[in-house]
């Protein structure tokens, strides 16, 4: 499966729209977590636990949006959007959405 931020997909041609796919995840932030984070930006520096549960929801929202395009027929997904938003204060959400499409 192809996956590209782009609206063209370059050395194919698209054959078929499939049409919008989606992907959401929420992720909590365990209450260590949010402690450890909180010291690190006082003191400066990264944060590497949301760091890491960022990427987690990213992939897993990616995950859910491939597998609905495949389950439409498609090979590839254009136009790839991917949103972060807090909820309840100690819980993330990544969304994503694109174009699933068939392309040659």
């Amino acid at each position: 499966m192809i996956i590209t931020t782009t609206n063209t997909l370059q050395d194919r041609q698209i054959t078929k729209y499939h049409g919008i796919v989606t992907g959401t995840c929420i992720m909590g932030a365990n209450v260590f977590r949010d402690i450890f984070a909180g010291i690190r930006d006082i003191v400066g520096g990264r944060s590497g636990a949301y760091e890491e549960v960022i990427e987690k929801a990213k992939n897993e929202a990616i995950m859910e949006m491939e597998d609905r395009a495949i389950r439409m027929g498609a090979n590839a997904i254009i136009g790839v959007d991917i949103d972060y938003e807090t909820v309840g204060g100690s819980m993330l959400m990544v969304a994503v959405s694109g174009t699933a499409v068939s392309a040659m």
